[in-house]
């Protein structure tokens, strides 16, 4: 038994080394997808040592039937990533790239959490069994075999249980969740602002991420739910898109649906200058560049880079600054130039500000811009898994930005942040806990 066990051991380890050496010399520009596949792998053994123990329990074809679908995702990992060397992914159907890597990524997130109590119960079963050879407590150890027994079948059935748990929790926030749209009503007082502007509404929307929509039919309802907001100003807070223009393209029609008195409003995001894709030349990034610029001109969106516009109403006016990306994160563009988007800007009593990241807020405005009133951001996403119910408003998202989804002040300036949660989705292609979200302003004096 010991033979076959190091039998098995070696020949894993050949294979990891062909599988090496062949990547490198087939297809050496994708070696680094390499070590991320033979861990992934790794975690499947590890958890199908559980798995087949339960399933073997099974009649002949529901036995079938559940090892196909538990190596189905690294059949289609490995698939996947073969794939994309001869197609790159951006070039995929939406609707297949989102069912593929979204499933994947859940049936993985599943694993991942059933590994880690295995590995618990794996250790406090070593910790035992070291205690045991080490005292020499035979009798004892028989004694206690059966409670032991029982604890491992409760940790293995509680490891299955959690497994099924998250991975219909993925699903639904896959196929459910991700287009729950959440509308915020929120009123912001300001106390300069004109009578003229008192009740005035304001729609944000953020991160829409066109290249993660399967299809246009959710948009189109997020669409006349904004509309039957009869906003007066509709702001987009950046993040258009993906990864290029073109995957903007087939929204044209149901964007230019959005209705405002005052029109809509737009400023870029980090994933909508075209960093996140190799291109074949610094033409080809810019030509991304200039038809992004073009489809906010067909679709009638105002699009600020680092400028500012004055909005009337009878005599009263109150200015809109919008400017490019701007991340204290060093792995996102400082494009925004505060100081360029406001020159020459009139005197008005409120400046409301567009700034996709919400870390431009601490670190820039509120050091050397105390006459912008509140900044509208976005870009966190709220890190679409989460819980906000009342007293509870948790997500992993606080461990990396300070202000990462809703409304924030400062006492000593009296200014304001508010992060929209976003709309879309990147990545995981669903929602858990933080709904995507369309958020109304009411301004009141």
């Amino acid at each position: 038994m010991k033979y076959r066990k190091i039998i098995k051991v070696v020949l894993f380890l050949l294979f990891v080394v062909a599988g090496f050496f062949l990547t490198a010399l087939v297809f050496p520009k994708n070696l680094n997808r390499y070590p991320a596949l033979v861990l992934l792998f790794l975690l499947d053994l590890y958890v199908w040592g559980l798995f087949k123990r339960k399933v073997f329990t099974y009649n002949n074809f529901l036995k079938a039937f559940a090892i196909i679908i538990y190596w189905l995702p690294l059949v289609l990992l490995a698939g996947s990533a073969i794939s994309m060397i001869f197609i790159p992914g951006k070039n995929w159907a939406p609707t297949l790239r989102n069912l593929l890597f979204g499933t994947i990524f859940s049936f993985y997130v599943a694993k991942l959490f059933m590994a880690v109590l295995l590995l618990v119960a794996d250790s406090v079963r070593f910790i035992e069994y070291i205690g045991v050879k080490v005292k020499n407590r035979s009798k004892q150890s028989s004694d206690r075999s059966v409670s032991k027994i029982t604890r491992r079948k409760f940790l293995e059935n509680t490891t299955m249980a959690t497994g099924g748990l998250i991975l219909g929790t993925m699903l639904v926030g896959m196929f459910k969740w991700v287009h729950d749209f959440s509308t915020k009503f929120v009123v912001l007082t300001l106390k300069n602002l004109p009578a003229d502007f008192n009740g005035y509404r304001i729609v944000q929307l953020s991160d829409m991420h066109l290249g993660s929509w399967s299809g246009t039919e959710a948009l189109g309802r997020a669409v006349e739910l904004i509309n039957d907001l009869q906003p007066d100003l509709i702001v987009f807070t950046g993040d258009l898109v993906n990864y290029t223009s073109d995957e903007a393209f087939r929204f044209k029609e149901t964007l230019a649906g959005l209705q405002a008195a005052d029109g809509v409003l737009a400023i870029l995001g980090n994933h909508d200058y075209g960093d996140y894709v190799r291109w074949d030349s610094p033409m080809d990034k810019q030509k991304n560049m200039l038809d992004l610029y073009r489809f906010f001109e067909d679709i009638n969106w105002k699009l600020l880079k680092n400028e500012h516009i004055i909005i009337s109403k009878n005599a009263s006016q109150i200015g809109i600054i919008g400017v490019e990306n701007w991340g204290q994160n060093p792995r996102f563009p400082q494009l925004g130039d505060l100081t360029g988007a406001m020159k020459d800007m009139p005197d008005v009593p409120v400046k409301i500000l567009l700034s996709h990241d919400p870390s431009h807020w601490e670190a820039v405005v509120l050091k050397d811009f105390p006459d912008i009133d509140i900044t509208l951001s976005g870009h966190t996403h709220g890190f679409q898994f989460g819980i906000e119910i009342p007293g509870i408003k948790w997500s992993p998202a606080q461990y990396i930005y300070k202000q990462w989804a809703g409304l924030y002040s400062n006492d000593k300036t009296n200014q304001m942040l508010y992060v929209n949660r976003g709309i879309g989705s990147i990545g995981y292609p669903g929602r858990i806990g933080i709904m995507p979200e369309i958020t109304i302003f009411e301004l009141q004096n």
